[in-house]
Formats: C-alpha cells, structure tokens, sequence
C-alpha cells in the first residue's frame, strides 16, 4: 500500500511539475490570451487601448528624428458635446479646421501624448499605401487577382479575387465578423494573434465562399490581410518598412508609433497600428489636400479621389464603402470616413474644411444607431467650425 501511495504521490509531483514548466514555458501566451479575454472589460479598456504594446507582440516603427510636421492650434468655438463624449466614452478627440487645430480634448484620464490602436483605421492606411506602391509600378492593376502576387492563397477561398475585389470588401469569403461571437471567426483570429500563430496561414487556410468575388458587399476584416500579403509579395519587403518609407515619415509624426504583430513578425494590418491622436488627424488632413503634404504628393491624388467615392458592389443601402474607406449612404458633400470598432473614427469634411480625428473606448458602439449618431455629431461640429471666421 505504502509503494502505491509513493507511487501515486511521485506521478501527482511529476504531473504539476509538468504543468508547471509548460506554464512557465508558455507565460507569454497565455498572458496574451488573457489579454484577450479582458481587452474589452469596463474596468481596462482605456488603459488597453492605450497599452498594446504590452499585451501583444508589437514591432515599433523606426520614424526618422526631427520635429513634427507643424499643426497650428487656432482654437474655435465648439458645440456642447459634453454628453455624447459621456455616453460614447470618448477617450481623444482632435479638430482641424483648414489644417491648424481647432479643439482638441482627452478624457477619461487619456493624454495627448498615448499611442492608441486604430482597430479598423488601420485599413484607410494600408489602402492609401496601395495606391503608393500602384503608382510606383510594384503592381500592375488592382484588377490582378490577388494570387499572382500571394500565390499562398491559390486553392483557397480568395483564389479567382482581384485586388479590386478585396479593397471593395467584395471577396465573397465566407467569414463571420460577430465580435460578441466567442466562436466567430473574428474572434478566432484574434487566438491566433494572441498565441503567436501565422495570419498568412490563417488567411490561407480559409476555404469557403458565400458568392462569387465582385458580387455584392460585405465587412471582412481579414480581407485587409490580404492586401498586405498581396502588397509583401509585390515589393519584397515590410509593410512596416514601407509604411515608414512612403508615408508615416513624410507626415512627420510627433512620436514614433508601431504595429501589433503575430508570431511571425508580420504586421496586423488590418487594425493594429498604434499612433497619437494628432497623428491620426494628420492622415485625414493629408487625404483632404488631396495626397499632398508639406508641398509633396505622398498618395496619388487620384487614388484618393477614388479610395473616398462608393463604388463597392450591391450595397446594404445604408452605407457607402470605396477602398477600405466609408461614405454616408446619405451624402452630398463628398465627406468620407476611416472608421474602427469601439469608436474610432478620421472623418474628413471636404466642403467644410475640416478633420476631425476621434478615439473611444465604445463598449456599446455595435448600438443600433451608433454610428450614425458619431457621424451627426462629426456633422454638427464640422458645420459650427467650418463657419467660423
């Protein structure tokens, strides 16, 4: 009896001693998959949107020293916004009105000097370095399929999908976007983030379509992976690298931002990159000067002209999408917007001169109605300080 115990009690050591290694082993695993599972409580979302870098594995963006790109503060009058920015827990909101700021605010014990992850804003960037590395040659048409340029894509669910398709998040893949969904696929790649797995792989591995690519619309985030491949794959280099090269460094950023990566070191491109506020706000201003800054064409002006127009296919009706950009169905204005979940927002007035640059900590932003009660108010304060002399 004595020896079946010893037995027993050595197996029990042997088995927390193994348990206990592998924990140690994956430490840093399973804090990021922990970090997944509470990136969006109550009690850390601020502190997380600001934090990536240390939940995550993240590479920084090497932006040459110097001073920023100047944005003149001319302060002007505001709207009462006190209880949208309350109700929509606004964490950062900057204004430009003909490129110098007119209001800019942070709450929520934020600061201007924070690094704040884009989510889906991130999309508009890499949209607007497709149209750089289009106009420089690497790619020959968006209407190329996308597996002469990602071959590891051929036999999967984006073989027969043009550039074109996947910038109009027309690709016909089949992928279930349900944040709330523990199961969706959203969700699953966040695990794969999370633990260090390849989204090349991820994305090569989907398989299944809901229609033929170019049919009608619909929101898949991964899609924006798929540019990236397809951009990688055209230049032979980093989207990081070029991202620096041809645009971040050009806007001259007051701080150097960075990109959440996967376990391969690739870029999460499609909602990982991490800037200051201010920063974000430059983007739109370059978008609104057409692609110029600083006396420079850094974006083609007719990409951008045709990046902010709808033009995706068999649309819902209440929405307007170019290339990885957002139109109100409602518009006549020419206004057009980058938009992110949980309240992320560069909304670009053309007609009223204005940017206006927006982070949030949103938990209730799948709300019906929610965005467009953000572009209402983007709306109302572009109307009262566009106006103003």
């Amino acid at each position: 009896m004595r020896r079946v115990f010893k037995w027993a009690f050595r197996a029990v050591l042997l088995l927390a001693l193994v348990v206990g290694g592998m924990a140690i082993w994956k430490r840093d695993d399973i804090t990021r998959l922990l970090a997944v599972n509470s990136l969006f409580d109550e009690d850390r979302i601020v502190s997380n949107f600001s934090g990536f870098d240390g939940l995550f594995f993240s590479t920084p963006l090497d932006i040459p020293e110097g001073p920023p790109s100047p944005l003149p503060a001319n302060p002007l009058e505001m709207p009462d916004i006190s209880d949208w920015v309350a109700q929509r827990a606004v964490t950062a909101l900057v204004v430009l009105k003909d490129g110098e700021i007119a209001h800019e605010s942070y709450y929520l014990g934020t600061s201007d000097t924070d690094l704040r992850i884009s989510w889906s804003v991130a999309k508009s960037f890499l949209s607007a370095l497709m149209g750089i590395v289009l106009e420089e040659g690497d790619i020959a048409s968006i209407d190329d399929p996308v597996t002469k340029y990602a071959p590891a894509l051929k036999g999967g669910a984006y073989d027969g999908a043009s550039i074109r398709n996947v910038l109009n998040m027309a690709s016909g893949v089949r992928f279930n976007e349900d944040y709330l969904d523990f199961n969706s696929d959203i969700n699953k790649m966040g695990r794969v983030l999370a633990l260090g797995g390849s989204m090349d792989e991820f994305a090569a591995g989907l398989s299944e379509k809901n229609r033929e690519p170019g049919v009608a619309w619909q929101y898949v985030s991964i899609d924006t992976h798929v540019l990236g491949m397809v951009i990688r794959g055209a230049t032979g280099r980093s989207i990081p690298e070029l991202m620096v090269e041809k645009l971040l460094a050009p806007l001259g950023l007051e701080a150097a931002p960075y990109y959440v990566t996967d376990g391969s070191g690739v870029a999460f491109v499609l909602g990982g990159l991490n800037l200051r506020t201010r920063d974000y706000a430059r983007l739109g201003q370059m978008f609104l000067q057409n692609g110029m800054w600083n006396g420079e064409q850094l974006v083609p002006a007719s990409w951008v002209a045709a990046s902010t127009v709808s033009s995706a296919p068999d649309l819902p009706g209440d929405v307007g999408y170019g290339f990885q950009w957002w139109m109100p169905a409602d518009t006549e204005t020419g206004e057009y917007f980058a938009r992110g979940v949980y309240g992320q927002y560069i909304y670009i007035s053309p007609r009223a001169n204005v940017v206006i640059a927006l982070n949030s900590a949103d938990r209730g932003f799948t709300e019906a109605g929610v965005n467009q009660q953000n572009i209402d108010m983007f709306r109302m304060i572009a109307a009262q300080v566009g106006a103003a002399e």
